[in-house]
């Protein structure tokens, strides 16, 4: 089954890899594509049962493969799952409200770093040169507009994450010109504050931004599984602004 009963952008039977697909935006790109009639594999350090039980009534083909993405082992085992045809990766994390206080601030700031860039370096890099293998394929990296402006949107966005995520803007223009000798077409897309779990407790008014809301994670998705798609065969290396008009530049 796909959305509106149609194969809407051409990804029926395609093979996907979403990371960060237990919640927010990673759970509702994987659904969307999984209603779109993609076949998916799905990770998330947290549980991924409801995930995978919704995106089966869809009737496509998921893999579920709970992980972490600051083991280096594991990412070497997501980049080997067989014939994937795209790679979105939504999985980030965000360090406030006693995240991991268990370790000292160093220790904090070099786990950010590994999940929400050294990660997507790591895999992006490794199913760049396997689509180039297979004559193509798509990766999508999920910034944010915090990565523009260093989190000025919603005053309380930690420097940190404002800052890994404008290394991975600069990760998908490095890894577009890696990717699109080999027919791999590599984007990204930079959300504003959504309403997601991650976003909870910012201190901002969401009347304050230009459309007077947050934005919902099914909004983001859509551009996500575009990017993901044949229908995106003549964008490469762009970082698509999904802000309701939070970021212009």
């Amino acid at each position: 089954m796909t959305e509106n009963g149609h194969d809407a952008l051409g990804l029926r039977g395609r093979r996907v890899l979403v990371t960060g697909a237990a919640s927010g935006i990673g759970k509702a790109t994987a659904l969307l594509l999984a209603r779109l009639g993609a076949d998916l594999v799905v990770t998330d350090v947290a549980p991924l049962a409801d995930t995978e039980t919704q995106a089966l009534k869809c009737g496509v083909k998921v893999t579920g493969r709970p992980g972490d993405l600051a083991d280096e082992g594991f990412l070497q085992s997501l980049s080997s799952e067989p014939d994937l045809f795209a790679f979105a990766n939504c999985a980030a994390v965000f360090s406030r409200d006693g995240w991991r206080a268990d370790l000292s601030p160093q220790d904090r700031f070099d786990l950010l770093m590994r999940i929400n860039v050294r990660a997507p370096l790591v895999l992006g890099n490794a199913l760049v040169d396997r689509f180039g293998e297979r004559g193509g394929g798509y990766v999508v990296l999920v910034g944010s507009a915090a990565g523009r402006n260093g989190g000025g949107i919603a005053g309380g966005t930690p420097m940190d994450y404002a800052a890994s995520k404008g290394g991975v803007h600069t990760l998908v223009r490095s890894l577009s010109r890696r990717g699109v000798a080999r027919n791999v077409l590599v984007n990204g897309v930079a959300p504003g504050p959504v309403d997601t779990p991650l976003a909870q407790g910012l201190p901002f008014a969401p009347s304050a931004l230009p459309l007077g809301r947050m934005g919902r994670a099914e909004e983001i998705a859509w551009p996500i599984a575009f990017l993901c798609s044949p229908a995106a065969s003549y964008v490469s290396g762009a970082v698509l602004d999904v802000n309701g008009g939070a970021f212009v530049g």
